[in-house]
């Protein structure tokens, strides 16, 4: 195993490029590259998330099972091991010690399959939210994670939080005039397996547009398999997150996943899950982008009322300040976002 001097390269490595990230995905792959060279792993699955609900976004993963992922998916909502919304910042499961279950196929069970047996996780959570999550896979025969390896995962987490937060505010600028707004909102109902069964037409050529896929491959986004999850995470007593995640596709354009059940419980077998992409609305943008950025209460709240186009008097009028502390809090937002006025705050919050 790679002893200390690997180590603090590898750490000095993932700070040079969180400092200099320009966007999430380089990030991740970036600094997946410095872990490597001091936890070796076979396979990954790095997740965004979104802040308030942690439901996962955005996935990157290199991992043997992508055949199967809604099955994936599904059963790592639902699994307590290992789960991201439980850990402090980094655990790990050694999975043959975990294999089988009465209440049928695990996480564990899955993994095991695909010749999976030690799993290193870590939580990228500060006080504005969770932003994502990390599981490092070996094989059978690579060993399992030691204590020294988990340190220097613990080590860095807080630092590469703060890199993915300032990598999701990079993405609050001001969309071009005339870009045009997608319709929406687009559907996807899937089994209670996470199997797509029916998207209409005009969802279909929605999606398309909105995320183009990959040759030969269909339109529906891993975005549309975890927010389902969720749902299922709800049901199941795992998690009592909402089914609801805010992405980002591209410049400056956010969408809102939500997922429902089609139908009754009471009725016959288990109702269809209906997933609905639309894009986020302002209140939806006004919440990220103060998590994002990292505003408090109280210019959070005082952000609120500014996309609305109030004035100063009617922004101490609603918040029951004085205006002189309106334009306190106003300067904190602008320190904080390097805005140089009120008006390029609301176009990046808005995204127009």
């Amino acid at each position: 195993m790679p002893g200390q001097a690997a180590f603090a390269h590898a750490r000095r490595r993932v700070e040079r490029i969180c400092a200099s990230a320009p966007d999430a995905r380089g990030l991740r792959l970036g600094v997946l590259d410095a872990i490597r060279q001091a936890v070796p792993f076979d396979a990954y699955a790095w997740l965004l998330a979104d802040p308030e609900t942690s439901v996962g976004t955005a996935p990157l993963a290199d991992v043997p099972c992508l055949a199967e992922l809604p099955r994936l998916i599904r059963l790592k909502y639902v699994t307590d091991v290992n789960r991201w919304t439980a850990l402090e910042a980094v655990g790990t499961a050694h999975l043959p010690d975990l294999a089988g279950s009465a209440r049928g196929e695990t996480w564990a069970d899955f993994l095991a399959g695909y010749g999976i047996s030690d799993v290193a996780s870590a939580v990228f959570r500060d006080r504005y939210g969770c932003w994502g999550w990390l599981d490092l896979w070996r094989s059978s025969g690579s060993g399992t994670f030691d204590s020294a390896e988990v340190a220097f995962l613990t080590d860095i987490v807080e630092r590469v939080t703060s890199a993915i937060r300032q990598c999701q505010a990079n993405t609050f600028v001001v969309r071009e005039s005339g870009t045009p707004r997608p319709p929406g909102p687009a559907v996807l109902v899937l089994s209670p397996d996470l199997d797509v069964t029916r998207v209409t037409p005009q969802s279909q050529e929605y999606l398309r547009v909105l995320v183009p896929p990959a040759q030969g491959q269909s339109p529906v986004p891993a975005n549309a398999y975890n927010v389902a999850a969720q749902l299922l995470a709800v049901e199941t007593g795992a998690d009592q997150n909402r089914a609801v995640a805010r992405v980002h596709l591209a410049d400056g354009l956010w969408v809102t996943l939500r997922a429902a059940r089609l139908a009754a419980a009471e009725l016959v077998g288990q109702p269809e899950i209906a997933v609905t992409i639309e894009e986020s609305s302002p209140a939806d943008r006004v919440n990220l982008f103060a998590r994002s950025f990292g505003l408090s209460l109280r210019e959070t709240e005082l952000l609120g009322h500014l996309v609305t186009g109030a004035d100063t008097r009617e922004l101490a009028r609603r918040m029951f300040l004085a205006e002189n502390t309106i334009q306190d809090h106003l300067k904190g937002i602008f320190a904080k976002t390097s805005a140089h006025s009120r008006q390029v705050v609301v176009a990046r919050t808005l995204g127009s």
